[in-house]
């Protein structure tokens, strides 16, 4: 039977879904602080969101492969980093309380955020793919992982902010993301077990249908608006979660 609750639930994650395919970010901190909201404690939401994301990642990924938004050599050199990363990370959030590093993290998205947007308003000269990304996805999963939302936020920004073209940076980082997921939620269900699905299938649901309307987005805005666009949900996503680390 659906109720107005699995709708609430639905409409969360077609939201959630629909920033992180169009902007590369944000799913994972989108779907928590409204779950949150809802009264799940933190440990549930964060695993909850993962296996939703499963899910929600693998139609992004698709989505963006359709609309030939994936860079080749950037997710072959996100993908192995990015899985141990999502290992190490979902492991440690089962055994220790990750509260004490979120100020920090929220400090490194908040200064990637006001880089990103200000690389909106002058020219960004091509960046191929280098030695940092294989580190940036580890840290990137890790991060994720452990404090339930950060790959979007940290990946993408900063690939944006060494000045790679947005719509691939968007497309790879989102199609990388299903595996660092799938790792998480392997890693939380053999941890604390199954639990809440109807939030994860409506978090699903939801996901999978805003994929392809977020990756044609993705496809279609401008380069430099979305860059703008970007910076500013960083920002204010790292300023939230900064306020509420500290009070």
């Amino acid at each position: 039977m659906i109720t107005a609750e699995f709708l609430e639930y639905v409409l969360i994650g077609f939201a959630a879904q629909a920033v992180d395919g169009a902007l590369g970010m944000a799913y994972g901190l989108t779907a928590s602080s409204f779950l949150l909201a809802t009264g799940l404690p933190p440990v549930t939401v964060s695993a909850t969101v993962h296996m939703a994301e499963t899910f929600t990642t693998g139609a992004s990924a698709y989505s963006h492969h359709r609309f030939g938004n994936v860079n080749r050599a950037m997710f072959k050199q996100l993908l192995v980093p990015g899985v141990l990363g999502a290992l190490c990370g979902a492991y440690l959030l089962t055994t220790f309380n990750s509260d004490t590093i979120k100020p920090w993290i929220a400090l490194y998205i908040l200064g990637m955020g006001l880089v990103v947007f200000g690389k909106a308003f002058r020219t960004i000269p091509p960046v191929k793919v280098a030695t940092y990304v294989r580190p940036l996805g580890f840290a990137g999963a890790f991060v994720d992982a452990l404090g339930g939302g950060g790959w979007g936020p940290i990946v993408s920004s900063t690939l944006l902010a060494r000045g790679n073209e947005f719509r691939f940076t968007v497309g790879t980082v989102n199609a990388v993301e299903f595996f660092v997921t799938l790792t998480s939620s392997i890693v939380f269900i053999i941890s604390l077990g199954a639990s809440h699905w109807p939030v994860v299938l409506g978090l699903a649901l939801g996901g999978v249908m805003a994929a392809p309307f977020a990756a044609w987005l993705c496809h279609r805005l401008p380069h430099k608006p979305m860059l703008a666009v970007v910076g500013i949900v960083i920002c204010l996503l790292a300023t939230r979660t900064l306020w509420q680390s500290l009070h």
